[in-house]
Formats: structure tokens, sequence, C-alpha cells
């Protein structure tokens, strides 16, 4: 054991003592027997119990062996001399035998202890040549396996060399010295203080490998035993060992944000993980600028942790565990490992992640997802069933919405649709299967389905809160419709196309509850519409209407803009069509020009008067402001051919129109011949295989007529 500063400078002043004691009695050589053997006396006594085999010894764990006083020299002690000189006898020859040992002495000199003295003062100086043993000490072990390997060059480098069993076994425990003392720097690779110990037992080892490589040429008689040493493989396999060391003791190092996990297994692979980083980042700030570029530190630390990481993962992924920690285990795999840890900004540069394979193997993985998504689509399934039971419950209580800003609120759609995206995307990103994530969005159809079907039974009661339920549930109809239709939620079509469909069933229901009953009140004021009653004083009539419809749509500013819009575009679309239904009834004949021009300017005015109210209160349908002033310009025509290019226009606008609606139309104009009529619809029909059938606007094919044409 090496002797610590404040001991090796004890024991060099004791031993500075004895060799002035020595030098002492050296001195008195000229002097009178008898006066020699006085002072001699005297002098012994001082140091009468330390041996100078004890300064020898310790000199030996510092000096170099080239400095060290021979083997036979050790023997002499003051004991010794302290027994010759109070021996019986002649003084002279006790004086003389003294002289004698006293002069063995000699070869022990003071350049011996001062250099004793710088070495011990500064260990880690170069400037002092050590041995092997001092090399150890001081953890220089390239130093060291350099006078190793001129040992064995020296004991087996030439035939002609003899060497005895003693020697051999010496040098290979030497060697398993050196062994044990790389493997402790190896271990230690994390410490701080430890990276000029790494780099000199890096060093060593490629020496050795050197060494290794080099008796593998001579024959197995000829060579050490210990030959090959395979410090290489020594190294490989410790850092493996260290590498499990550090992950299985990982929850003894690691902080304790673990703690607030909720399970044990999810304590354990977070600080696994957060081990595997904090490593691999030592690793690439400090370990990479100790280790030659041979050995690819960086890879070879990376492909470790990740084994050891995936070895643990593999052994809890076959236990029974929960969902919630299935879920752990897969962000883990998917998520944090391959973006937090391996992508690290100072990892990425180091580390090729795409050579380190997969966390899991296949098997496992897949095991883990099938519980996975069997776990979301039974959460998604138990969500929708229970918003949807605690909004079908406040309808039957007769609960009345809340307001929210003014409007009636149902929080249906705003509780489901984040839950659903979210399972969706989950399942998206964790299991990376766009198939099973559109197949959670199946269940969104089957709950429509059954929201159509609770809404269809709630219209039929008569429960005094259904006009505000309905309000508020055309919100959630058109939060449901604007999720669906997002291309970037992946529906499959045949399922976004029936959740469509649904959801146009569901406004449907709404809006006929509302229109219906406005479209009642309305029906005495339409069957006016284009009689002589209307024909007569027809500003009246419409007037009435204009502000029975202002007093029906004012209750639309309980409903949210959007659905307000909407509800108006159905509601301005079905008295234009009941208008012009009423107008091809042809309850009023127009017989000549004077009442056919006055007709179509009333027409001119009614659509300005409804569409200027329908407006007022927040329609956009500016399209059906177009369709009367086009039907008063065809009844203000006279000439045939005027007539027939009107027609043929009008047809192209609205490629919806049919043969029944223009004949009920030109049969309102009752000085149009037979050939006339005929005429127009062949011009109709040759014209209507050129025209575009494409249209954005749909109006005609909503107003029946039941007269066909002749």
């Amino acid at each position: 054991m090496a002797f610590s500063r404040k001991e090796n400078l004890e024991e060099y002043k004791k031993s500075e003592e004895i060799c002035e004691e020595i030098i002492g009695i050296e001195g008195i050589d000229d002097e009178e027997p008898k006066e020699q053997c006085q002072k001699q006396k005297h002098k012994m006594k001082i140091p009468k119990n330390m041996k100078i085999t004890n300064i020898i010894k310790h000199r030996k764990n510092v000096n170099s062996e080239d400095d060290l006083i021979p083997e036979a020299l050790l023997e002499v002690d003051l004991d010794t001399i302290e027994g010759i000189v109070e021996s019986p006898g002649d003084p002279e020859v006790g004086c003389q035998k003294q002289k004698f040992r006293i002069k063995i002495s000699e070869k022990i000199k003071i350049l011996h202890f001062k250099k004793w003295q710088k070495n011990s003062q500064s260990p880690g100086t170069s400037s002092v040549e050590l041995d092997f043993k001092g090399n150890l000490e001081q953890n220089r072990l390239a130093e060291a396996q350099q006078q190793l390997m001129k040992a064995e060059e020296l004991l087996f480098g030439s035939k002609e060399v003899s060497r005895t069993e003693d020697e051999e076994d010496k040098l290979h425990m030497d060697y398993e010295i050196f062994v044990l003392h790389l493997r402790l720097a190896i271990h230690d690779s994390f410490s701080d203080d430890n990276q000029e110990t790494l780099k000199s037992a890096l060093t060593s080892i490629l020496k050795e490998e050197a060494q290794d490589r080099r008796w593998m040429e001579v024959a197995m008689d000829q060579r050490p035993v210990w030959r090959p040493i395979s410090c290489r493989q020594i190294h490989d396999t410790l850092l493996q060992t260290t590498v499990e060391e550090r992950m299985k003791n990982a929850e003894d190092e690691q902080e304790n944000k673990a703690d607030i996990l909720s399970t044990s297994l999810k304590r354990e692979v977070f600080r696994m993980g957060k081990q595997v980083q904090k490593d691999l980042l030592r690793v690439v700030r400090n370990l990479k600028e100790c280790y030659p570029p041979d050995f690819d530190i960086c890879r070879t630390y990376a492909q470790l942790y990740h084994q050891t990481f995936s070895t643990r993962l593999q052994e809890l992924a076959r236990c029974k565990i929960s969902s919630e920690d299935c879920l752990y285990i897969l962000s883990w795999i998917v998520e944090y490992y391959p973006k937090d840890v391996l992508k690290h900004k100072e990892l990425e540069e180091h580390i090729n992640s795409s050579s380190l394979g997969p966390l899991l193997p296949e098997e496992d993985l897949k095991r883990l997802e099938e519980q996975y998504f069997s776990y979301k689509e039974n959460n998604i399934r138990n969500w929708l069933s229970n918003a949807f039971e605690k909004e079908v419950k406040k309808w039957s209580d007769g609960i009345e919405p809340e307001l929210m800003d003014g409007y009636y609120f149902s929080s249906l759609a705003f509780d489901v649709l984040p839950l659903i995206d979210g399972a969706v995307k989950d399942v998206n990103a964790l299991l990376s299967c766009e198939s099973k994530a559109r197949s959670l969005l199946n269940q969104l159809d089957s709950f429509l389905l059954s929201y159509k079907t609770s809404l269809e039974e709630l219209v039929k009661k008569k429960q005094e809160n259904i006009p505000k339920t309905l309000t508020a549930n055309l919100l959630n109809i058109y939060q449901f419709r604007d999720y669906v239709q997002k291309p970037e939620h992946p529906f499959l079509e045949d399922t976004r196309t029936a959740c469509l469909s649904t959801l146009a069933d569901l406004k449907k229901i709404c809006h006929t509850y509302f229109l219906s009953r406005i479209h009642t009140e309305l029906k005495p004021l339409y069957r006016k519409l284009w009689t002589q009653v209307w024909f007569s004083g027809h500003c009246e009539v419409v007037e009435e209407l204009v502000k029975a419809l202002e007093n029906k749509t004012d209750s639309f500013k309980e409903l949210k803009s959007v659905c307000r819009e909407e509800l108006l575009a159905e509601l301005h679309l079905e008295v234009m069509v009941e208008y012009v239904r009423r107008m091809m009834k042809r309850n009023l004949k127009l017989k000549d020009k004077e009442q056919q021009e006055a007709a179509a300017e009333f027409i001119c005015h009614d659509s300005n008067q409804i569409c200027s109210v329908f407006a007022k209160v927040g329609s956009r349908e500016e399209w059906l402001c177009q369709i009367l002033p086009k039907l008063s310009e065809i009844l203000r025509l006279q000439d045939p051919g005027s007539l027939q290019l009107e027609i043929v226009t009008l047809a192209r606008d609205y490629p919806d129109i049919r043969e029944q609606h223009i004949l009920a139309l030109l049969n309102l104009k009752t000085n149009l011949s037979s050939s006339d009529l005929r005429r127009i619809k062949g011009c109709l029909i040759e014209n209507r295989g050129t025209l575009d059938t494409e249209s954005s606007t749909s109006f005609f094919s909503k107003v029946h007529i039941k007269r066909k044409i002749i």
C-alpha cells in the first residue's frame, strides 16, 4: 500500500537522521579506537529500534528499480551494529568490526534520499523513472506495460537466454496485477478524475493487442503462458458489465423526477431511459477524447446501452402489464427514445441510430400494440356512450341548455371530438398504422346514428324546451360535420360519406322542426300569391308576407351565426321555391302584353322585397335573388325568337329546369300559339345537349309541377 504524503515525510526525516548517524560513524575513522568506540556507542542509541530494512522497503515503493540498494546491503540494521559495540572482548577489535560493517553502508548515498524526497513530493511528474510497482501506484499504466513488455522480451526474446520457472511466475503475476489495474481503470471510466488513467490504459491496450498478434506467429510452446492476454476483449466485456451495472443502479443515481410517475414500471423505464441519455452525453463530452478513433467508442457505448435497455424492456413487455404501462413503454419506444435520446442535438452526429435496430422484437411490439389498440377502442366506445347518455338525460329531464355569449350551447361535440381526435392521433403516432386509426373513427358513425334516433324521438315529444334544445344541438351538428369534412382526418371514404349523410339528416330534423312551423303560419299568405288578389293589389300581399318573415326570423338570433346562416339560407330557398310553385300553378292568366309586362314588374318588386328581408337578417344566398328577374324577362318578351333565346339561357343557368317548368311558365302567356310553343320546345331540346349540365345550384328540381308538357 502506498504511503501518504505525511507518512512519507516522517519516514524521510527518520531515514535522514539514520543517514547522518551513519555518516558520523564513518567520520571517526581517523580517531583513536577507544574514542571511536565511545562515540559510536553514544550515536547508536538514538535510533535504536528502527531498522534500515524498513526504510529501504519503503524506498522500493517510491524509487525506480535501478536506484535500489542491492539486496545484500539491506541486511544491516542498528540492532546488529549496537550488538557489536556492546559485545565483550577487545574494544579495538570491536571497533574494527564495526568499521567493517559500517563500510558496507557506504553504498547508501544521500542522493538516494534526495531523489526519494523529490519523487514523494511530485508523484505525477515524469522526471523520475519509476519501477513497475511505482508506475502502477501512479496509475501510469502505459509505462508499466512497457516495462512488462521489456521484461517479457528479455525472458522470451531469445532461445539462448535461459529462464527459470520463478522468473516466469513473477512476470506472469506482474501481468495479472497489471490487468487488474487495467480493469479498474476501465470500470471507473465515468469518473471525472479517472480520465488520464483511462487514456494510459487505452494506450497500453493497443500495445498489448499488437504484442498478442506478434506472439500468435510463434509456436505455442515458445510463447508465454499468458499469451494472448486479449486486453481489447477484456475492455469490451468490462464495458458491457459497466453499462449493465449503471443501468441496473439507475434508480439510485437519477434524481427524483421519476417519483411523480404513477407506477413502478413507469419509474423504472423513465430512469433507465434518462440514464442512457445521461451516460451517452458523458461519452460524447468526455470519454470520446480519451479513446483512439479505432475504438469507435460512441457507437460502442450506444450499442451497449441500446441492448441493455432493450433486454429489460423485453422482460417487462413479456409480463402481464396494465394498459397504462403498455402505453408508457410504447411512448418510450416510438417517441422519447428515438427523438429525445438518440436525436439529442449533441448525440445525433455521433450515433447512427438506424444501425441500432428496434428496442423490441416484432413479436413483443405487436403484442403491446394490440393491447394498446384494444384499450383505445374501449376508451372511445365508453367516452361516446357516456357523453351521449349524459346529453339525452338532459333532454328527457327537460333541462334547458345553457346560454353562452347569448347563444344556446350544448357541450356534446366539445366533449367528444377532442377525445376521438386525440385517440386517433395517438394510435397513428404510436402504432404508425393508419388503418387502425381509421377503424377508431368508424365508431363515430355508429354514435351519430344513435344521435339521430334519439333526436327524432325528441321532436315527437311535446316539451317546451325542444326549440332551445334543437338550437343548441344545431351547433353540435355543425361541429361534427366540420370535423368529418376535414381531409386531414383519416376517415375511410365510405365512413366519411356515411357520417356526412347522417349529419345531414340530423340537420334536417332540426331545420324541419323550425321551418315547418314557419311555413304553416305563412301558408295563408302563400295562397294569395299569383292570384287575382295578388295581381290587383300585390303590394299589400307581399308586404304582409315580408312582415311575417321578419317576425319569424327574429327568433333565429339565438342561433350561432354559422347555424343561423344555414337555417336562413334554407328558409330563403323554400320561400322562393314556394313563390315559383304558386306562379307555375297557372291560377292567373296573362292575356295580353300589358298584363304580362305588369306581372313582370310585380315579380321584380317581390324579389327585391323578399331578398331584402333575408339579407337584413343574415342570408348570403345572393344567387336566389336572380331567379325571379330571369322569369320576369320571359313574361315580358313577346317576340318568339327572343323568347327562345331567353329560355335556352335560363336552361343553361339552371340545368335542373325541366320541360314541365318551361311549359307552365309559357302557359301564363295566353297569347302564344301552339306552333310557337312547339318551336320553343324544339329549340330547347336541340340545345340542351350542348348545355353545361354541371351547376352548384339546384332550384327548379324542388319546384314540383304535376302537369306534363303537351
